[in-house]
């Protein structure tokens, strides 16, 4: 017997679930734009006077201990595609790229092989994916930390490894683990296992519950914003992608994951373990960078290892794609816990991202100053709320109140997370979107409003006109928000979308913030072209996508569900899959589930299956009603239950308008 049971399928193709690869594009095309203004030009200038080009630190440190550099055997290389960077241009930025950016792409773009970071004990590849590879030398073998992205970035790196340490080339890896739970630090992991059958994988506490939980049910539209943050559809030149504020890029490929055998801290904040021979103390970082993350002590080797929580630039608090609010105070609070513990003797820091750094003295200032960094963040953004400066006012205010010290460093610019999206977050985050003034309580939805405002500005000729003027003057922020609403009344408006994606333009070239800049530039490429942007990077990983519970599918399936078109066919079933039981039910327009010990004998259907018919479903290699058919899964009692929920169910457009969209192309050519 045959039943429309598609739902299990549809509810969770692969391309519906997007996983964090610390927030960068895999696909980069060879796409333009236009040149930089005069006044984009002054403003550039302004601000590279403000930076501390003397200060080269990080330079230094990056070019210690470099064993061997990629070449041409070693393969496809993501600083191989920024060839247009060179290391001699660090303070001479094109017009086109805010030179504080331009100085960190330039820093990335040096990350150019196999590093020794303590000789014989640690060493790093740095360049080959958006995080370093590292290995820890230990009593029988190499214990590596962060295994990148992809199978492919994995499997090369270790080639390039072996070919070229200096001594142990002939150990085995006999474990690997993952500081947290971005796919950065784990998506290599299959390559390693292939390679060494027995590694044990050790990770962050929860890390596989969050890996998988973290951007599933916002997830499509998490890719589409994703898209625009991360440039999906720029090229790699001076008018587009130029770096990705950890490092040059991400790798592409395979997203990979090998369930921990172990996950740390689930016996208290602080653990010490022996891993081949080697005592590491690890200390929970979770609600930090990630929702599962840990750092690392190494005593015999004085070595701190800080994952994500550190690197040479200011992260995201909230990052721009989407997603729940870190936390900076903890995030600084965490920091200082590390100078607490282990400040009076560390020698090395090595992270997940950027070079290490050497030296007591200098290690804690750098400690510090992140700290400092977060710790600013969050306490001055409160303090100016308490006095009542609102959301909108925080993104500039919170610069006038920045110390000079952190102003000055290098390694606290907002590269990839920015003061004023941060300081915005830290608002939300107490507080709320909601300002308390009333005028915003209840705004008309975005069109309506747009109508209105371009009807009160005396219409379309009046607001260009004005514009025009605005654009000229290089007050593109204004411009850029009362051309928004014009074209969002009249899409069709040419001279409209020509102007705002200028205005678009003009600022990602002078955004210091890598997403922004991508964000600017898509918007830009979008009016021009009347193009939808692909989605964000998605995993079709049967490693990683297998790890995914029943209940987490179940509510999946719920933010499907249109409940208009529910709340006219209630029904409950039993799902049994194994020793695990759900209880769905549809009612007043919603699906609800609950796990629960037996099966509800007042459930109209029972569905049961093993965890292998539920994987496979999962991953999208076969269908129920193909499992029932041979008998690998049962449905019992009122077989038109599956028919009922499949019939509210909707597909998500996974190419929605962000911008305006119009048939009729603006400037087009620029992308040819």
């Amino acid at each position: 017997m045959r039943f429309n049971l598609g739902v299990f399928v549809t509810a969770v193709t692969l391309s519906s679930l997007t996983l964090q690869a610390d927030e960068h594009s895999l696909t980069i095309k060879e796409l333009g734009g236009k040149p930089a203004t005069l006044q984009t030009q002054q403003a550039n200038n302004r601000f590279a006077e403000t930076l501390n080009f003397e200060d080269v630190r990080a330079f230094e440190n990056n070019n210690v201990g470099l064993v061997a550099e990629f070449d041409q055997a070693t393969g496809d290389i993501i600083r191989n595609s920024f060839s247009f960077i060179d290391l001699q241009s660090a303070a001479k930025a094109p017009s086109t790229v805010n030179p504080s950016l331009w100085r960190q792409a330039v820093l990335n773009q040096e990350a150019k092989g196999l590093y020794e970071v303590i000789p014989d004990q640690i060493y790093q590849i740095r360049g080959t994916d958006l995080a370093s590879l590292s290995f820890i030398r230990g009593k029988s073998g190499w214990i590596v930390y962060d295994v990148l992205t992809t199978r492919e970035a994995a499997a090369q790196s270790l080639k390039f490894f072996f070919a070229n340490v200096p001594k142990g080339g002939d150990l085995p890896i006999v474990a690997m683990l993952y500081s947290h739970s971005h796919a950065d630090h784990f998506g290599g992991a299959r390559a390693i296992e292939d390679a060494f059958p027995d590694v044990k994988v050790y990770g962050s506490k929860n890390i596989t519950k969050e890996t998988v939980d973290e951007n599933v049910l916002a997830g499509n539209a998490m890719s589409r914003r994703a898209a625009y943050q991360y440039g999906a559809t720029l090229g790699r030149h001076e008018q587009g992608i130029v770096d990705a504020a950890l490092s040059k890029g991400i790798s592409s490929g395979e997203i990979t994951y090998v369930k921990p055998d172990y996950e740390l801290n689930h016996k208290g904040e602080i653990e010490n373990l022996t891993i081949d021979g080697l005592e590491m103390v690890f200390l929970d970082a979770s609600g930090t960078e990630a929702p599962s993350e840990m750092v690392t002590y190494i005593p015999s080797l004085k070595a701190l290892w800080t994952g994500e929580v550190t690197y040479q630039g200011m992260h995201n608090i909230y990052t721009l794609r989407g997603a729940k609010v870190r936390d900076s105070l903890k995030w600084s609070k965490k920091i200082n816990q590390m100078i607490s513990l282990w400040g009076g003797e560390v020698e090395t820091l090595f992270a997940s991202h950027s070079a290490p750094i050497w030296s007591n003295e200098e290690i804690v200032d750098y400690l510090r100053m992140q700290r400092d960094a977060y710790g600013f963040t969050h306490n001055q953004t409160l303090r100016l709320a308490n006095n009542g400066y609102v959301l909108q006012d925080l993104g500039d205010k919170i610069y006038e109140v920045m110390p000079e010290n952190i102003q000055r460093s290098w390694h606290t610019n907002g590269y990839h997370g920015t003061y004023s999206h941060n300081a915005r977050a830290v608002y939300n985050m107490y507080l709320g979107y909601f300002d308390m003034n009333p005028a915003n309580l209840n705004p008309l939805p975005v069109k309506q409003e747009a109508a209105k405002f371009v009807d009160y500005m005396g219409g379309a000729r009046a607001i260009l006109k004005r514009a025009k003027k605005d654009f000229a003057r290089g007050e593109y922020r204004f411009a850029a928000t009362a051309l928004d609403k014009l074209v969002q009344v009249q899409p069709g408006n040419l001279n409209a979308r020509s102007l705002l994606a200028d205005a678009y333009e003009q600022m990602g070239y002078q955004s210091e913030g890598a997403g922004w800049r991508n964000i600017y530039l898509t918007g830009a490429q979008e009016l021009r072209t009347g193009k939808v942007s692909p989605g964000a990077p998605k995993s079709a990983s049967a490693d990683v996508l297998s790890e995914m519970g029943p209940d987490m599918l179940l509510d999946y399936i719920a933010v499907q569900v249109d409940s208009l078109k529910a709340q006219h066919v209630p029904f409950s079933m039993n799902i049994v899959i194994e020793k695990d039981t759900y209880f769905v039910e549809m009612s007043n327009g919603n699906l609800s589930n609950i796990q629960v010990e037996r099966a509800n004998p007042s459930a109209e259907a029972t569905i049961t299956l093993d965890q292998d018919g539920f994987s496979r479903i999962l991953l999208g290699q076969v269908r129920l009603a193909t499992l029932i058919e041979s008998k690998e899964a049962t449905l019992e009692g009122d077989e038109t239950v599956l028919q009922k929920l499949v019939s509210t169910l909707v597909a998500f457009d996974a190419g929605f308008e962000v911008v305006p969209f119009n048939d009729e192309p603006v400037d087009a050519d620029l992308y040819k």
